[in-house]
């Protein structure tokens, strides 16, 4: 016997000026289940739950919840209506405590009409306590780590007890054993009859935790199958319109002598949301593909932090380019010194979302567009023209505010800002992360075509099959240290994991 339906989307469309984001779409949710909804970046998933949840309001089409008919005008009503969203982008005010946020604009008040603190740190603990997030309710979420701040998201959106539960990528900035806290809390729900549409890039999450998966592709609906019936190959040609034959496109490697070398770097962070290093020594060469693997919290961005001249007096260590030492006090050296840096945090420290593509790709290139004062337009809008054609960014023009664009779209652009200042090192921290399986393919590439033009490349990526299918050669951190180096050869998915928890396993071993 089939659940009964708790949501139905009928003929829902979306115009934002010439571009059609969703046309007639369908989509039907059950009590109890994990609907996937998939597509590529651009396809309309975003909209479509944007929709739902208030934040939009669609041109066409009906929306029913519980066999009823609604209009869904607000968050506020969306939450009267049983729906609540996670997320992709943390939707947080860092200034205040985890329990406020959980619980923004819903305080507990006491007969006085004041907020009763005391009740809202004893009411956010039990679901901290689910997540199984050890923190104080009352620390302020900018003192926590990105991976922490996604579960107190998650324990917020819990928190309003909603029936319907929109996921849209709640594991992207989680390590993987916060995903796994992450979906008991999904089972417990899902068994309490809470609906869930769980949007994700990560194929094996959706095999694993998925009834039924939704495809979009292109502002418009292909098709609703099974999970236990399908396979990823009918998945990437339903989302893509076409097979991806080589997820990680061969690349004939031609290293050439050492441009990077680091010898015992070290560093002591100022604020509990940074990891230490101890002791991280490295080499990399003309031409290569390096691969940093390791759990989230392991150091690996605070490592890009440091060469990038983040923390100058925080840092020790020696840095010698092309043979030569460096001393990087700020990121302005590190650009001069040929370096450029694609951060994890894509809305944080990626983008100037209220300005166009254009303007966020000249960013590090203002003297430079500018020679005489004044800025040279027909030779920055030749660029950004350039790079939105090599890179396919799909927009209407170079003009188009950033945060109209998808989120893969959006990296892309951070991407191709960094190619304009010509790097002979790009770091690239997760670069895929939230992007469909087409444009990964179109990042894989990329970086193939940047190395044979002798770009050095380090990429930290937290998907194991990626790291051993982009790199050349693979180093392992865990807990602030260097544990482990692999040549593409001799590496497998358990070596680096095994590598990337050894001083985890250590410590254990002492206790």
């Amino acid at each position: 016997m089939k659940s009964k339906m708790v949501l139905q989307v009928k003929g829902i469309s979306k115009t934002f000026g010439p571009v059609k984001a969703l046309a007639n779409v369908q989509l039907d949710l059950r009590e109890g289940e994990v609907l996937a909804l998939m597509g590529e970046n651009g396809a309309g998933k975003s909209t479509l739950m944007n929709i739902l949840n208030g934040a939009l309001s669609q041109d066409d089409g009906d929306i029913f919840v519980q066999g009823q008919k609604v209009e869904i005008t607000s968050p506020l009503e969306a939450r009267k209506l049983g729906i609540a969203k996670i997320h992709q982008e943390l939707q947080l005010v860092p200034e205040l405590s985890i329990a406020e946020n959980i619980f923004l604009s819903r305080e507990p008040r006491n007969k006085f009409g004041f907020v009763d603190y005391r009740k809202m740190y004893e009411l956010a603990k039990p679901y901290l306590d689910a997540l199984e997030l050890q923190v104080n309710p009352k620390q302020q979420v900018k003192t926590l780590r990105v991976g922490e701040q996604q579960l107190v998201e998650i324990a917020k959106s819990i928190s309003m007890e909603a029936k319907i539960l929109i996921m849209d990528e709640p594991t992207s900035a989680l390590s993987n054993t916060e995903a796994q806290k992450l979906f008991k809390v999904m089972k417990k729900l899902t068994a309490s009859g809470v609906a869930i549409i769980y949007i994700s890039h990560r194929m094996d999450e959706i095999f694993a935790l998925s009834d039924r998966i939704t495809i979009f592709r292109d502002g418009q609906y292909i098709g609703t199958v099974n999970t236990e019936e399908t396979n990823m190959d009918q998945l990437i040609t339903m989302m893509v319109g076409r097979t991806l034959t080589e997820m990680y496109p061969v690349r004939e490697s031609r290293l050439g002598e050492e441009i990077l070398r680091v010898q015992h770097l070290s560093f002591s962070p100022t604020t509990r949301n940074k990891k230490s290093l101890t002791d991280i020594s490295m080499s990399l060469k003309k031409g290569e593909v390096l691969g940093i693997a390791g759990l989230m919290g392991s150091g690996r961005s605070e490592f890009f932090e440091c060469l990038f001249g983040v923390h100058p007096k925080s840092t020790k260590g020696e840095i010698f380019l092309k043979g030569k030492a460096v001393h990087i006090k700020n990121p302005i050296d590190a650009i001069r010194q040929g370096l450029a840096f694609v951060t994890e945090d894509r809305k944080g420290q990626g983008i100037v979302p209220s300005r166009s593509i254009g303007e966020n790709m000249s960013l590090p290139l203002l003297k430079q567009f500018s020679p005489f004062m004044l800025m040279n337009k027909r030779m920055e809008k030749d660029a950004w023209q350039k790079q939105m054609d090599d890179l396919k960014i799909k927009a209407p023009s170079f003009y188009s505010l950033v945060q109209q664009l998808s989120g893969g779209n959006q990296q892309k652009v951070i991407i191709g800002r960094w190619l304009l200042t010509k790097p002979d090192i790009l770091l690239l921290d997760e670069p895929t992360r939230g992007i469909d399986v087409g444009a990964k393919a179109e990042i894989y590439h990329l970086i193939n075509g940047l190395a044979s033009q002798g770009v050095s490349i380090i990429m930290i990526s937290s998907e194991l099959p990626e790291v051993l299918g982009m790199s050349d050669r693979i180093l392992t951190f865990c807990e602030g240290q260097l544990t482990g180096e692999f040549s593409k050869e001799e590496a497998t998915q358990e070596k680096l994991l095994m590598a990337a928890t050894l001083r985890e396993r250590r410590e254990e071993h002492v206790s």
